[in-house]
């Protein structure tokens, strides 16, 4: 095998983008061109082999009559076995499979833009295949054999029409931010945690040092739309990143695992773009949002009579190790601050939810103890499922005025892109550089300045530059630090806190691109009303993905003033085609997620997939299996910190920190467990709230901050170490009226918190999941929309006992999400 002799001028220069797959007896033969038509390439892959993954990269670039020759020659060659035949035209390679036989090689043979990125097109699938590549002659017996069909099967549940996307140009793996300021490019970013087929294109990466050939493919949404508002168009775009690490389904894949990955782990981003003519600067702003999983060791079995399965949580790490892993990766990808907004229940007559609320308390104590005071987690745990029995409204104005507080910490990102950026060309990366003092700046002289938003009291109109220029363009704004949400299925209850992040977010945006004047949007403004279709499809989107049905959008639905009724019918019907789900759907799911993912390989004389026990072993990371599977693929995504074979093991913990301080002895011990029960505020007034939240500095939000800590009165201690509980929960003044006249954060320790109710095995409910909608190589198009739920009179046999205790429910007015 050989590979090209300028794969940096591959990787950098152009890129290829349309393909046409030609055969022989012997090889198949790629030809690949680029968008103008100007550079042709030639791939060759060995059919003769029967089991070996053999491709040769010719390092020729050809014109278009060039390759055309060179087609006729290799037809005139190989006339006595038939010639050279024409196969299909393809827009890339999804990646290369192996199961008991042969290697087949997965294409993408039909695609759909579905949105533009500073010029660079982002398209979705609508057609795949799945090729053999040996010959007829020389496949083995076991390409046909009934295990083997049957792996086959089980891949193509993996529909790849399916909420996957990709670009040619575009690094839609990464944040806007990220694009511009870190120039990640090449082999590397298929190393990142929301590439999906890193593992199907290892091979052919691995062989020819390039991924000219290969698409890199994202999983979970993307949504872009113009929109307008006081007559002024503007671009909305709303993705996101599903993480492929600790992937699957609602049940089978729960909490965090030792290497510091959780369950459901998205990266969500939402991206404005100013209109304007083709050739000018444009102003673009984007922020970013994570959920996942709560990052304990947690799980619930899968149980066909019990639609809410008791929680078990596990006390196998009190130090609370995997844990401050996940803290590490999201200080690792986002920078300081953490901000978690904790969803879950905090009182229940039978302790479910509240278990994890407890226990997720006590770890960020823990955790916090060894941390300086300015890298501390910021935390709120806030019952939503308790304020929900109030009106929808008040439930959002709350929300925002807390989206608006974390994003007065973090920052957003914001820039004016150049011309040469918005071309469907290679990008030009980085944008910035980081100067001497450790910050971001122009690398070309784009830009006139580097605004910290978090930080600065710069406005975004003031410039010193002495350049003509540069007087016309705003400094940049960075985001840094993150709002993490959670429930306990982060998707119903945290689609609606991040609607409100989003909500709050877009005012700062469209102020910050000149499009409004003053940084809100109202809740009854008709924009909040297209962001919130944008969220609630994404809301479903995610939900049908990890939990097998749309989201419970109660909340969403009495919002538009949709009828009560029809609302509870929605939810009622919702949470049995999820029950359905989890119950008889997710295992096989699960099993598509870990072949495509790689996570299991079969091999000859070892047991079948389906053979084995369930997933849940993932879960704990023991027994032989895991670890074999564990052992086949690496599984780094570059920002996990602490990867080792003994990830529990606090043996070189103590180098690796958030923010990075040393870690102290606490942590290698066992997690002293505090005494008095954590319980949160009732937030109990009604509010009116104005959405009017102007940009300020940190320095100015917390002019009288004398530590990371508020004083709480008893019924609202430990609900937050960074937000006033009583100003949440006040009514009369705006958001930014209150963040000004109320930012007045006290010097006091929190106190201790309990485990009264947390023990070793101690079990409780949960509420509803999605999961990993299915997704299938198959060679039709489907439309990427929302599939019907099953027939539930014929498949849900033995449920009427079922069906009349959550009818009851629903009459009894219980809001099924939660």
């Amino acid at each position: 095998m050989a590979s090209s002799d300028n794969e940096e001028i591959d990787s950098r220069n152009y890129y290829l983008q349309k393909f046409r797959l030609y055969e022989t007896r012997s090889k198949f033969y790629m030809i690949g061109r680029d968008k103008s038509r100007t550079l042709w390439r030639v791939l060759k892959i060995d059919r003769l082999d029967p089991s070996e993954l053999n491709i040769r990269e010719d390092s020729t670039t050809y014109s278009e009559g060039e390759c055309y020759d060179l087609l006729k020659r290799i037809h005139e060659g190989n006339m006595s076995t038939g010639g050279l035949k024409f196969v299909t035209t393809c827009y890339g390679i999804v990646g290369f499979i192996k199961f008991l036989g042969p290697y087949y090689m997965l294409l993408i043979t039909k695609r759909r833009p579905i949105g533009v990125i500073c010029g660079h097109t982002v398209y979705a699938i609508t057609k795949s295949e799945m090729i053999p590549l040996p010959n007829s002659a020389v496949r083995s017996n076991m390409a046909n054999s009934k295990n083997e069909n049957r792996y086959k099967k089980l891949l193509c549940t993996v529909d790849l029409t399916k909420d996957f996307f990709f670009s040619y140009s575009y690094h839609v793996m990464c944040s806007l931010q990220k694009n511009l300021c870190e120039g990640e490019a090449g082999q590397v970013l298929y190393d990142t945690m929301f590439v999906w087929n890193e593992f199907l294109t290892r091979g052919i990466r691995n062989h020819l040092k390039n991924t000219l050939w290969t698409v890199a493919l994202v999983y979970g949404f993307f949504k872009q739309a113009k929109l307008s508002i006081s007559g002024k168009e503007f671009r909305l775009t709303l993705i996101a990143r599903r993480s492929r690490h600790y992937a699957g389904t609602r049940y089978l894949k729960r909490g965090v695992n030792e290497k510091g990955r959780v369950a459901n782990d998205v990266e969500t981003e939402q991206i404005v773009f100013e209109d304007v003519p083709e050739g000018c600067p444009a102003q673009v702003s984007s922020v970013v949002q994570n959920r996942g999983s709560i990052p304990l060791f947690w799980s619930q079995e899968t149980s066909r009579l019990n639609i809410k399965p008791d929680i078990i949580l596990s006390k196998k790490d009190l130090s609370y190790e995997a844990t401050r892993l996940h803290f590490e990766n999201l200080v690792k990808r986002y920078g300081n601050p953490i901000i978690i907004l904790n969803l879950i229940k905090t009182r229940e007559k039978k302790p479910r939810e509240s278990i994890l609320r407890a226990e997720f308390a006590n770890a960020i104590e823990f955790i916090n103890k060894d941390l300086s005071e300015e890298n501390r987690l910021k935390f709120l745990h806030w019952d939503l499922h308790k304020h929900t029995r109030r009106k929808a409204t008040n439930v959002l104005a709350l929300l925002g005025k807390v989206a608006a507080y974390a994003l007065n910490l973090t920052g957003f990102f914001y820039c004016q892109v150049t011309s040469e950026l918005r071309l469907d060309g290679p990008l030009e990366w980085p944008h910035f550089k980081k100067n001497d003092a450790g910050e971001w700046s122009p690398k070309n002289n784009y830009i006139c300045e580097v605004e910290d938003v978090g930080n600065s009291e710069i406005g975004p109109g003031e410039d010193s530059g002495d350049d003509k220029r540069n007087h016309m363009m705003k400094p940049a704004m960075f985001q840094k630090g993150v709002l993490r949400t959670n429930c306990i299925d982060c998707l119903d209850r945290t689609n609606v806190a991040q609607y409100a992040y989003g909500l709050a977010a877009l005012g700062h945006q469209l102020h910050s691109v000149g499009l409004v004047d003053i940084p809100k949007i109202d809740l009854d403004a008709p924009l909040a009303d297209d962001l919130m279709r944008f969220y609630e499809t994404m809301g479903d989107t995610l939900a049908l993905q990890y939990g097998g049905s749309a989201a419970h959008n109660k909340i969403f639905s009495e919002r538009r003033g949709q009828w009560k009724a029809a609302t509870q019918s929605q939810e009622f019907f919702r949470t049995l085609q999820r029950y359905y789900s989890n119950a008889y759907m997710d295992a096989e799911k699960q099993d598509a997620i870990n072949v495509f993912l790689g996570h299991f390989q079969p091999q000859q004389g070892k047991p079948a997939l389906w053979e084995l026990d369930s997933d849940q072993h993932y879960n704990a990371g023991t027994g032989a299996h895991n670890s074999a599977k564990e052992n086949t693929r690496s599984l780094s995504d570059g920002n996990i910190l602490g990867e080792s074979n003994t990830p529990m093991s606090a043996t070189n913990s103590a180098k690796k920190k958030l923010g990075n301080p040393v870690l102290s002895e606490r942590m290698r011990g066992i997690g002293g467990l505090s005494d008095s029960t954590p319980e949160i505020s009732t937030c109990g007034s009604d509010i009116s709230y104005s959405r009017y939240t102007p940009s300020m500095s940190r320095r100015h939000l917390f002019a009288d901050m004398q530590g990371d800590h508020i004083y709480f009165d008893e019924d609202s201690s430990n609900c937050s170490n960074f937000l006033d509980m009583d100003w949440l929960s006040s009514s009369g003044n705006s958001c930014e009226e209150e963040i000004y006249e109320r930012s007045n954060l006290l010097n006091s320790p929190i106190t201790s918190m309990s485990t009264e109710n947390v023990i070793i095995g101690i079990t409780g409910e949960a509420t509803s999941i999605p999961c990993e909608n299915g997704s299938s190589i198959k060679e039709r198009a489907k439309d990427d929309t929302t599939e019907a739920p099953p027939d539930i009179d014929q498949k849900f046999n033995g449920l009427s006992e079922f069906s009349d205790s959550f009818v009851q429910w629903v009459n009894c007015g219980e809001t099924l999400c939660h």
